[in-house]
């Protein structure tokens, strides 16, 4: 759901079937962020002696399908005109299911805080960035290293709640350091584009 730099025209929700798939798999991620949250919560401690139950299977299940679901979503926004709802809603899905499971794990005793919190100010930072230019019809463009930050997102999810990994920790915790490169990288080039962008534009 990105476009090119620059002022553009977008509809609120479109009209086209792909459009309309791509946007209702967004409102369903971002539904079901909080029941994944909850899931978590509701395992308890990773270390628990039922940490391999069917309920932990059922968790890493969702976070899976939420996981594809982001996939599809975009493979489905590939084939329509970018819409004001899916510009705006489907990055903000994305952060509501990596922060709340994030947290939750947290919560939990399977990660530090200092991380989430990291990734936490860059999210909301740049998410605030990109919708007052939106509001103003200035579009800052998606970069393959955002994609690239919420897929080594969602695998640090993943492999946080896999049972198969719970005697190799380091496992996730590796990949939530990259996680956390990746999302700082990522901020600093969206911050970049967007001046970029006013420069070409003449956008106030």
């Amino acid at each position: 759901m990105s476009d090119a730099a620059g002022v553009v025209e977008r509809d609120l929700i479109g009209s086209s079937r792909y459009a309309l798939a791509a946007n209702g798999l967004t409102v369903g991620r971002l539904i079901l962020a909080p029941v994944l949250a909850w899931m978590i919560l509701e395992i308890g401690p990773i270390t628990s002696p039922d940490r391999g139950s069917g309920f932990r299977w059922l968790t890493f299940a969702l976070a899976m399908v939420l996981g594809a679901s982001d996939f599809f979503d975009g493979k489905l926004a590939r084939h329509a005109k970018p819409t004001k709802f899916g510009a705006f809603v489907d990055p903000l899905a994305d952060k509501a299911v990596v922060l709340l499971a994030g947290f939750a794990l947290v919560s939990v005793g399977r990660f530090h805080v200092v991380p989430w919190i990291l990734i936490t100010i860059r999210e909301v930072s740049i998410q605030i960035y990109r919708s007052y230019w939106a509001k103003r019809g200035l579009a800052i463009p998606a970069r393959p290293s955002g994609k690239y930050k919420v897929f080594v997102q969602g695998l640090v999810i993943a492999f946080a709640l896999l049972p198969w990994l719970d005697d190799a920790f380091w496992v996730a915790d590796g990949f939530l350091w990259l996680a956390v490169v990746f999302t700082l990288v990522s901020g600093a080039q969206y911050v970049l584009d967007g001046r970029a962008a006013l420069r070409t534009s003449g956008a106030r």
